[in-house]
Formats: C-alpha cells, structure tokens, sequence
C-alpha cells in the first residue's frame, strides 16, 4: 500500500508553551460518522473500536466500543485501572494489533484493515515507544542505542550520527552520548529511550507506564521531558494506571470496563480525583 502517512503529517514545531487542546464538539462531531475520513489534522482517530479475545472457549471484550480523537500536538494521557482496556487500545493505537470491529485511523489514513506487512511499515515510521523497561543494549553507548532504529532504516553512518546526537540533545543528554546505560541513572536510561523513540521524527511518542521502574523524584524528571517535547510539537499520548501521573497530561482519557468512562481536560481531571494539575 502506497497511502502511507506523508511527512506532512509529523510534527512541526509550536510556539512553546501553546497547549492545543480539541473540544468536545469536536472530537464528537469527528468520530460520528463511520466511513468519513478525518481531517489530516487529527492524528487519531478511533470510532466504535472493539477488541474481543477468545480465552478457552469465553470471550473476552476487551474493547467495547470506543470512540477517541486526538489531535496533531496533544498531549494525552490514557489511564485505567487493570482490565479497563487501556493495554488493548495502546496496542491497537501502536498498530500492534488489529481491531475486531470498528476504524481506526492514523494521520488520515484507515489502519485498521491493512495487512500485517503495512502494519509494520506505519509502525515502524510512525510510533516511537517508550516502554516500562528501557531496553537498551548493554554494552552500547547511548549514541549507538539511539542510533539503532536509523540503522535498520538503512539511513547513512553521518545522518545517523547527527540525528541520534540531536534526539539526545532534546532530552538533556547531549554530555552523556559515549556513556553505556550501566553509567547512567534510571532516569537517564529512560531519556535514552525516549530519544530512541523520536530519532525517526515519528508522529506519535507512544509511551506504556514510562516511569513503572522509577522512583517519584526521577519520575517528575521523565514528566517534564515529556512536557517539553508537547510544548515543541510533538503529539504525546501515554498510558498509565497512576492518576498523579496522568494528571501531567493536557487531557486525560479515563477507560473502564472497555469503555470511555471521562475524556477531560488536566484541570478537570485533578478536581475529580484529587490530584494537584501539574501546571
């Protein structure tokens, strides 16, 4: 398939500090009509979006219809308790699995019914993820981990240099490029990961309970890092089951029971549940 994303689609720098938030209208009036394809503006794209699984013989609806739209440089937060869903839809939105009903689009174009060969070149060009565990070659620098992505992309020895030293520079790390993950702090393990993820200038940093190894101090740090990529263009979307924070977010969507329970804005959220709003 040809209709891949174009680099149009990725991200351009913003004003620092501009927060662009979709109302409510919007997303409704963008995921009611099946079929339509979205404005290029919005970098997601779900309607009706169902996942069942077959356990042994029971099925398992671990999606139940969901509806979401984010925006092109949001920065959201997708949070639930265990079985709320929030795992299934990071997979589905990584295009690591397909949907058993429903549409998802990415970047304007229909995801959901493409072939696991096209899943895996959308994938590869356009998530960078950011896991739990940093996954980093030991023995590496953090140049040469965040280095790898452009290698399989066959991308030259001196553009790869380059690119990687930058991704390293926007997550404070431009000091620490020849150090090995065993000289650097739990936090700026994950940093390397992160620059690992933006080194292809992906259009979604898609990242699972990014700070579920770290402790509070070194999780606020990651926070900020993930603040300062929103506030530069970069679309955001984290998944994690610890409201203080999901409240870092701009807009957080709460799931339970495969379903969309709340879709609000940070400030809205911290009222409900108690948390300070980060900003």
């Amino acid at each position: 398939m040809s209709d891949y994303i174009t680099s149009d689609s990725h991200p351009s720098p913003t004003t620092t500090g501009e927060h662009p938030i979709s109302t409510t209208a919007e997303r409704h009036a963008v995921t009611a009509i099946p079929g339509a394809a979205p404005g290029r503006d919005w970098v997601i794209v779900t309607r009706g979006l169902r996942r069942d699984y077959d356990m042994g013989g029971e099925v398992v609806r671990a999606l139940r219809g969901v509806d979401v739209a984010i925006r092109r440089n949001e920065y959201v937060a997708i949070m639930g308790p265990s079985g709320s869903g929030k795992s299934t839809l990071m997979n589905l939105i990584g295009c690591l699995d397909t949907p058993t009903a429903g549409e998802y689009w990415l970047g304007g174009v229909l995801v959901s019914k493409m072939s696991d060969d096209e899943l895996a070149r959308v994938r590869n060009k356009e998530i960078g993820f950011v896991f739990q565990t940093f996954n980093l070659l030991p023995r590496a620098t953090a140049l040469h981990n965040v280095e790898l992505p452009l290698v399989y992309a066959g991308v030259s020895s001196s553009e790869r240099k380059r690119r990687a030293a930058e991704a390293l520079d926007s997550v404070g790390l431009g000091d620490r490029m020849t150090h090995k993950p065993n000289e650097l702090s739990g936090g700026q393990r994950q940093r390397v990961a992160i620059a690992r993820a933006l080194v292809n200038n992906p259009s979604i940093l898609l990242a699972d309970e990014p700070t579920g190894n770290l402790d509070s101090t070194t999780s606020e740090e990651i926070m900020k890092v993930f603040q300062s990529l929103a506030d530069h263009g970069q679309t955001v979307i984290m998944v994690t089951h610890e409201a203080d924070i999901a409240a870092h977010a701009r807009r957080v969507v709460v799931l339970r029971d495969g379903l969309v329970s709340s879709d609000d804005r940070r400030s809205a959220f911290a009222a409900k549940v108690g948390t300070e709003s980060a900003h």
